[in-house]
């Protein structure tokens, strides 16, 4: 009896065993392939870097040209895209905002409140999500083709740096595009947003407007802004390339690697921006 016990116990504990093991794996693997997928890419920024500190004064004129490419692609061509943004935002929150604060006799705690969730947060991360869809989308089809077409190689077969050619101008590029639709989306915002308060009869001048949201601005509050910004489309642009340039590619694993920049640059931007809010409110 005893050793029929002991024989039917075994399978139970290895049924176990082998369930919990095969939790482990199911739970162990993504996180893996995540921390493998992080370390390969924080690789290659580095490499973009290290091009970057070494190569950045050689062939300036022509570098200079194609960052221009890239703000008129990334910028300049989503201005009226960047307009309707603007002043839908300035409608929904802003202007909504003004109105119930001026119900609840609370208007001075109007600049605060746009600097906060406009100036801080809503802007820059608006503007760094409308890039990854608009933008960098198209963009890993590109590189991702012409590294699936053997452009890459040809490139290094002429003794031309990858990197240097097609990654430097993107991140530069894009780093300043997002910059300036983010200050572009805010001030038409703010103006869209007084627009909508003035048409709900909402006792505010604009010059009381304007002093609140100057009152409630400080220096630190620009230097977020700046280095936030850059930040988005420095990251955004590595992922971008990272995904079109640094794996051997088919033409058939484009749409694959579009899917996982998207995923990777939306993950990569909350947590940029959840470290800027960090360091704010440590400094604070």
């Amino acid at each position: 009896m005893t050793s029929a016990t002991g024989n039917e116990a075994a399978p139970l504990s290895q049924c176990s065993a082998g369930s919990h093991a095969g939790w482990a794996g199911a739970l162990g693997r993504p996180v893996v392939r995540t921390l493998w997928a992080a370390r390969e890419l924080i690789a290659f920024v580095l490499i973009t870097l290290g091009v970057l500190w070494t190569k950045g004064t050689r062939a300036p004129a022509w570098i200079r040209r194609q960052v221009g490419h890239q703000i008129v692609r990334a910028g300049v061509l989503l201005m009226p895209l960047f307009l309707f943004l603007s002043v839908a935002l300035g409608f929904l929150v802003i202007g909504q905002t003004v109105s119930w604060l001026s119900r609840v006799g609370a208007m001075e705690y109007l600049g605060p409140v746009m600097v906060l969730v406009i100036v801080r947060e809503l802007g820059p991360l608006l503007t760094a999500l409308v890039l990854l869809a608009r933008v960098c989308t198209p963009m890993v089809v590109e590189l991702g083709t012409a590294r699936a077409l053997g452009e890459v190689e040809a490139l290094e077969a002429l003794g031309i740096d990858p990197v240097h050619y097609m990654v430097v101008p993107r991140v530069v590029g894009l780093s300043l595009a997002v910059l300036a639709l983010t200050v572009y989306l805010i001030l038409g915002s703010i103006a869209a947003g007084y627009l909508w308060a003035f048409l709900q009869d909402v006792p505010l001048t604009p010059g009381e407007y304007l002093r609140q949201l100057a009152g409630a601005l400080s220096w630190v509050d620009f230097a977020v802004l700046t280095l936030k910004t850059l930040g988005f489309g420095a990251v955004l642009a590595a992922v971008t390339c990272f995904h079109g340039l640094a794996r051997p590619l088919r033409l058939d694993g484009v749409a694959p690697a579009t899917m996982r920049t998207v995923g990777q640059g939306l993950v990569a931007c909350i947590l940029l921006d959840a470290l800027f809010l960090l360091v704010y409110l440590v400094g604070s």
